[in-house]
């Protein structure tokens, strides 16, 4: 794959893959990150007949692979879907791993439907900004947590309710919600619980849920995974004007470390690396 950018996440370099093998074994460095990118098929493997060389394609690749900040990367076929044609590079390459966490959370998981309270945390986010959008699309009632600053946005990406994390305590005002997807982590979860109706889910891709003993937190983690037909999905929601893809900062390939040490600024939309002009 000739990478022509990639998307961040700054707490990649926390995470277990980035760090060892698949079997356990410390991974020599350098570590190469990102594992979501927008590019064009340089070449094939043996057996893969439905792409080309040249075509334009974004995907997520393996996580104990190296990843897409870096002028080429490998991916399965059975891991990148057709570019959506509305999109450049750089916005394409906002959209595989978001896009595709909150669907498997919401959609896949929760089996969110119309007229369902969605509860979402950092509903501005690269996740949150497509859970906003993929909950509303289903149906159902969407509360927003974010900054005062991106409430507007938030409401225009189809939210119902937004709530200003900084001044209010979400569990004071929100009640039998059906599902609540968080993609801040910090306690928001064990506060979450407190809304949920019975038989309500919880969803958290934060990190700290995986090595909690709370049963019930662990039990709401989830680590996305690499789906071609979802993505294709994705790919003709964001092409007839569905779902709109928020990109935050740019960033060229050079830069790519500033990206990393932006972890913790509560900003709408992805980073992206530009890795080609």
């Amino acid at each position: 794959m000739q990478v022509h950018a990639a998307g961040v996440i700054p707490s990649e370099f926390e995470w277990s893959p980035t760090q060892t093998t698949a079997a356990g074994a410390p991974r020599p460095l350098p570590f190469v990150m990102g594992h979501e990118f927008s590019g064009v098929v340089a070449a094939r493997g043996d057996g893969v007949h439905d792409l080309r060389e040249g075509d334009a394609v974004y995907g997520m690749n393996d996580w104990y692979r190296d990843g897409a900040e870096a002028e080429y990367c490998v991916a399965r076929a059975t891991e990148v879907a057709a570019k959506p044609r509305a999109l450049d590079h750089v916005q394409a390459a906002a959209v595989p791993i978001s896009a595709l966490t909150a669907w498997q959370g919401l959609l896949e998981r929760a089996q969110v439907a119309a007229g369902q309270r969605v509860l979402v945390h950092g509903a501005a986010g690269a996740v949150g900004g497509f859970a906003v959008q993929l909950a509303a699309w289903r149906g159902a009632h969407v509360v927003g947590t974010c900054a005062a600053r991106d409430a507007d946005l938030a409401r225009e990406l189809g939210a119902d309710q937004t709530i200003d994390y900084a001044t209010t305590r979400f569990e004071e005002v929100v009640r039998d919600v059906d599902v609540v997807l968080d993609t801040v982590g910090d306690d928001l979860l064990v506060r979450s619980l407190r809304v949920l109706r019975p038989g309500g889910i919880a969803l958290t891709i934060a990190a700290s849920a995986e090595r909690t003993e709370d049963a019930r937190l662990r039990e709401a983690f989830f680590i996305v995974t690499a789906d071609a037909g979802t993505l294709a999905e994705i790919t003709q929601l964001i092409d007839d004007g569905t779902l709109r893809v928020l990109v935050g900062t740019v960033l060229p390939l050079a830069e790519a470390r500033a990206a990393y040490e932006r972890r913790g600024a509560r900003v709408p939309g992805k980073t992206v690396v530009r890795v080609r002009a």
